[in-house]
């Protein structure tokens, strides 16, 4: 499988890095999955063609991801890191600016990495430090975008991220973040299907040079939050009978 690559704007030298069009997402809700399960996924995809791989701190699928880029180096089905592109998320635990450095280092630890491909500010909101997933209502805090950017852009010119970005920001959230960000997001990573499909969010973003990376393209089955209501679609249904072709 040959995947098409898009241009991404990634630093403060104005450079641009190449990001695979088609990425592997490593979120299994619950999360922590079995170990083992998400390694072999991992390395099927790699052997398929995929080259970008979407993990998180809070998916606990980092080290298992880390694991099966060393296998897939040890088999020869690639010959170095650099050939792929990985994703990884700041848990909102961490969304404080004094803990954002030595998360990106425990990401890279679990990864077994030097660095990552993207970093990404996972929800536009900050948690009491320590709590993870699911959290009450009441422990959510508006998050210092300043700071935290701050030192997110930090970890970028430390060489630990090439580029870094934002997770489930509106078109005002990016607003707030961009007024006083040195580096601009480089992407930012929402839900979006052909049901969902965040038309003004991604004009904004057109028009301020931020890519839209699409989550849960397919839907959301399985999760509290989430419906079959993509892959259920008639229409859907309609064209891929058509022509040949999966739902999916």
């Amino acid at each position: 499988m040959t995947i098409a690559e898009a241009a991404l704007a990634s630093s403060s030298t104005g450079k641009t890095i190449s990001i695979p069009l088609l990425g592997f997402g490593t979120a299994e809700f619950p999360f922590a999955s079995t170990h083992e399960t998400a390694k072999e996924s991992v390395v099927h995809a790699i052997k398929l063609g995929y080259r970008h791989f979407d993990t998180a701190a809070v998916y606990q699928s980092e080290q298992p991801v880390g694991e099966a880029i060393a296998e897939a180096l040890r088999q020869g089905l690639i010959k170095s890191r650099h050939e792929f592109f990985i994703t990884s998320k700041l848990w909102i635990a961490n969304g404080h600016c004094h803990l954002v450095l030595s998360a990106l280092q425990n990401t890279l630890k679990n990864l077994g990495l030097e660095y990552l491909d993207l970093y990404l500010i996972q929800f536009p909101a900050s948690l009491r430090p320590g709590l993870g997933f699911p959290f009450e209502k009441e422990d959510i805090a508006a998050m210092d975008y300043e700071s935290v950017w701050e030192a997110m852009e930090e970890c970028q010119l430390l060489g630990l991220t090439k580029s870094i970005g934002v997770s489930n920001f509106s078109c005002k959230k990016l607003q707030n973040l961009l007024a006083t960000a040195k580096i601009p997001p480089a992407v930012n990573q929402v839900e979006m299907n052909p049901l969902w499909q965040q038309k003004r969010l991604r004009e904004f973003c057109e028009e301020k040079g931020i890519h839209i990376t699409a989550y849960s393209p397919l839907g959301t089955k399985g999760t509290p939050w989430g419906t079959n209501l993509v892959m259920d679609s008639q229409v859907l249904k309609e064209i891929a009978t058509t022509n040949g072709k999966t739902v999916a």
